[in-house]
């Protein structure tokens, strides 16, 4: 990958689709993750998409795993990643 898929701290960024396959979701889930406010990707000014790092993958997984435990995507929201 290309310098300018690294964080500051020099880590791989990933695009969607390799983090949706890191936590063991589709690419759909993260899509609508994001337009419900439950993750936020990292923007690049001078690069079209967005990216993701290791902590977007916990956060996908904690999600995936709380949804699939009986909590609902908005008592997730509201609980566990407003402070977040």
């Amino acid at each position: 990958m290309k310098d300018d898929r690294k964080d500051v701290a020099g880590k791989e960024l990933m695009r969607i689709s390799q983090a949706a396959a890191a936590s063991g979701v589709s690419s759909q889930t993260v899509e609508y993750y994001i337009m419900l406010g439950l993750i936020d990707p990292i923007r690049r000014p001078h690069k079209r998409g967005r990216f993701f790092d290791d902590s977007h993958v916990k956060r996908i997984r904690l999600i995936r795993q709380l949804n699939e435990t009986g909590y609902t995507l908005r008592s997730i929201r509201e609980t566990y990643l407003r402070d977040r």
